[in-house]
């Protein structure tokens, strides 16, 4: 039988019964203490989407005067039927002297044309013959004489005799054989090899290529002109393109022909197969419906691929292109998307690619226009143009495919399709390509900064998909991306896409360790912050991601911390934006309502809270590590700008914005050191957050519990406590299902039984049983 006396320590229980008999250790305890201490979780910062399809939009830092259009007129004079200028794009200068023509090693026997003189104005050269105009172009390029001439009799008694067996094979109309006809002895008009871009140089120039009314007589002025040519003597033979040039130096040593010789069975194909197409397009009127075009071209592209005639393969083909140029002026999308993927196949250079880049361009800026990239299957050439040309000579060509590709990225279906064709990798190699020119000539190029604005911009898109992170990861993206937002740090559009694509990478784990580890780049976004202070979407992404490092890697922490002025810069831009917000604040004339709170969406906070949101999340994070934590709890301007905050902020006002401080002076509060600057601040911010405690936003109160719960350690809290009636609020909030809130008011209530006055408040309202049972 129990005394009286044990039967009151039964009825005397502890408050909090543990949940193991065995008694923690001291480890234990303090690493139950440090729950307490919490990362701030934030939304990412909106990116609202262009209502037009523009190569800058209306928020860029260019002025139009310093930014290629984005609307422009596209016609066929646009092009260029004869591609005379080098692959390179580059204009040449004149010759000062007479070059010496060094004669073939194969012909020295033979009569050595006279030496050119410098290149002069076309309208001059338009009026020599044809074989003295190609001699002038060749001239200026420097390329070889041929191999080996050509008996020009032989040739054509072969051709000739080619001609009739085609015709009589293929059976055409009388309109179609004499087309044959006339265009075999086409082939006669050069008793040499001749590129296939120049074939026709002087017959465009002085219009007599085929017209769609009076194709046969235009067609008797190319054998004229064929005949004339085979008086001539031996020419030049001018180069075929990069891709050739050593084809034609060396000839078919392995037993392939020459890029230039035309043989049977190619002047065959072209007259069965490809000149009844072109007869049926060069036929068409106003009056011809689209749809039979847009066969006529699909047929023709087939045609061109069954025979190896694309790229710059097919002998006919500047007259090929000059007909396919026509076409443009139809003016229909569908036509000209056939007509770009027919261009591009045939491998135009110069203007010409610009202007097909261009036609993409402008079909690509209506959103209608996608589902046509997605039949036409454009995609494919339109990334090979970014694969196969060089960017400085190409550069504006390069910069509307890169315009094309933007707009078509926003599509998630094409931009799927572009990411399984390795459009990322691809632009990870053009980037570093940008980046290394600019290394090697000392200085930033207009162009590149205007193609890194569409890359970027393409890359941002790409970052939605959650299947482009190991592609960005394997790539090396986010070492390249740092490395361009150091090199254009002063390009304010190029820094803030690179920033928005961070600031949607650094929301995974994998990419937040990723990008912690590339070299300085966190003293390279302190250098982003310190140049564009007032620039707010750059701020507030560049702030996000810092946020997203220091989540929930220490070693990210304690990088950051030691980069010289990192916190001071922080601390300047909290500052900066909270001056800021006040002068909005004020510009009002008056507090908003609750009405007008709730009106404007409470949860989407204005751009300047949203910077002051982010900071402050950098800084509590930051304070989460046990040494910088101790540090940062002694600056005193940290803690006042973040009482300032608690003080002229209302939680209606903004909820975010004023529960991330609370949180982050929670964080700062669990260090118990000489000089915290929230102990010596620490009845100030009681009062503040007993404002907290009356709203009615129960994560505010909840984080009040909390500071409460660090702050109630020294005897003047307890006393504020028990003086303003804190303890009635923590004991109603015994009763809440939330656990968190019932331990965080627990918290504060065992640190005020601690004064042995104090305990008796314990029985008001049912404390000591609330308890029990919450604990319970």
């Amino acid at each position: 039988m129990q005394s009286p006396k044990e039967k009151r320590m039964d009825k005397s229980e502890p408050f909090f019964m543990p949940c193991a008999p065995k008694r923690k250790m001291s480890s234990e305890i303090i690493s139950e203490a440090r729950h307490s201490l919490r990362i701030l979780k934030t939304q990412r910062p909106f990116t609202p989407r262009e209502d037009q399809r523009k190569l800058f939009g209306t928020s860029s830092s260019r002025t139009p005067e310093n930014r290629p259009p984005s609307a422009f007129s596209l016609h066929a004079c646009s092009f260029e039927i004869n591609e005379s200028r080098p692959v390179s794009g580059k204009r040449l200068s004149p010759l000062d002297h007479k070059p010496k023509l060094t004669a073939s090693p194969n012909n020295e026997d033979e009569i050595v044309p006279s030496f050119p003189k410098p290149p002069v104005d076309p309208v001059d050269i338009k009026r020599v013959s044809s074989a003295r105009a190609r001699l002038f172009k060749v001239a200026s390029q420097g390329t070889l004489l041929p191999d080996k001439a050509v008996n020009p009799e032989d040739f054509i008694k072969r051709l000739h005799s080619e001609s009739s067996v085609a015709a009589l094979h293929s059976g055409r109309g009388r309109g179609d054989a004499r087309l044959s006809d006339l265009n075999i002895q086409n082939q006669t008009k050069e008793h040499r090899p001749t590129s296939s871009s120049n074939v026709v140089g002087s017959e465009i120039e002085k219009g007599i290529l085929p017209k769609r009314s009076s194709s046969s007589s235009a067609l008797l002025n190319l054998r004229n002109e064929s005949e004339q040519t085979e008086r001539s003597g031996p020419t030049l033979c001018p180069s075929n393109g990069s891709e050739n040039k050593n084809k034609n130096r060396s000839g078919s040593g392995n037993g392939s022909r020459t890029s230039d010789d035309e043989t049977e069975e190619e002047a065959y194909y072209w007259n069965t197969e490809i000149l009844p197409i072109l007869n049926i397009i060069e036929k068409a009127d106003n009056d011809t419906d689209v749809d039979c075009l847009c066969k006529a071209c699909i047929r023709l592209y087939k045609s061109l691929e069954n025979g190896n005639m694309l790229g710059r393969n097919c002998k006919q083909r500047a007259i090929l292109l000059k007909i396919l140029y026509k076409l443009v002026d139809v003016g229909s999308d569908q036509l000209s998307l056939l007509l770009v993927k027919l261009i591009l196949a045939l491998r135009v250079t110069g203007k010409n690619l610009l202007n097909v880049c261009k036609l993409i361009f402008k079909i690509s800026r209506c959103e209608n226009n996608d589902v046509l990239f997605q039949t036409e299957n454009i995609l494919d050439s339109l990334l090979d143009v970014l694969k196969s040309e060089d960017m400085l000579s190409n550069s504006e060509a390069l910069l509307y495919c890169l315009g094309a590709i933007k707009f078509l990225s926003g599509n998630a279906n094409l931009i799927k399709y572009m990411l399984n064709e390795n459009l990322l990798e691809t632009l990870v190699q053009l980037m570093k390509h940008i980046s290394n020119t600019d290394k090697e000539s000392d200085s930033l190029l207009p162009i590149s900064g205007n193609l890194l604005v569409q890359l970027t911009a393409i890359l941002r898109n790409i970052a939605d998909l959650s299947q482009s992170r190991p592609r960005f990861l394997l790539s090396g993206a986010l070492s390249e991306l740092c490395v361009i937002l150091e090199q254009y740090i002063a390009d304010k559009d190029v820094c803030t896409n690179v920033a928005r694509i961070l600031s949607k990478l650094s929301s995974y784990n994998d990419c937040c360790t990723a990008l912690a580890d590339c070299p300085r780049c966190f003293s390279i976004f302190l250098a982003v912050l310190n140049k564009h202070q007032k620039k707010q979407d750059l701020v507030v992404r560049i702030v996000f991601t810092l946020g997203n490092l220091t989540a929930k890697n220490n070693h990210a922490r304690e990088q950051f911390y030691m980069e010289d002025g990192a916190i001071s810069t922080l601390l300047s831009l909290f500052q900066i934006y909270y001056e800021l917000d006040c002068c909005m604040k004020s510009a009002s004339g008056r507090s908003e309502s609750a009405e007008e709170v709730n009106s404007r969406h409470p949860k989407h906070p204005t751009d300047v809270e949203d910077v002051l949101i982010k900071l402050i999340r950098v800084l509590a994070n930051i304070s989460i590590h046990p040494s910088l934590g101790t540090v940062l709890s002694t600056n005193q301007n940290c803690v006042d700008l973040l009482i300032k905050v608690l003080e002229y902020k209302q939680i209606d006002e903004c909820e975010e914005l004023v529960i991330n401080a609370a949180a982050a002076i929670n964080n700062l509060s669990y260090y118990q050191t000489k000089h915290s600057a929230v102990r010596s601040r620490q009845l100030r911010i009681s009062e503040l957050l007993l404002r907290l405690l009356l709203s009615n936003n129960m994560e505010g109160i909840l984080e009040a519990a909390r500071v409460f719960g660090n702050l109630s350690q020294t005897k003047e809290i307890r006393d504020f406590v028990v003086a303003k009636n804190v303890y009635k609020f923590m004991i109603a909030l015994l009763d809440s299902k939330n656990p968190d809130v019932c331990f965080s008011a627990c918290g504060v209530l065992i640190n005020v039984t601690v004064d042995n006055n104090k305990r008796t408040i314990l029985r008001e309202e049912g404390g000591i049983k609330k308890r029990r049972t919450s604990i319970g």
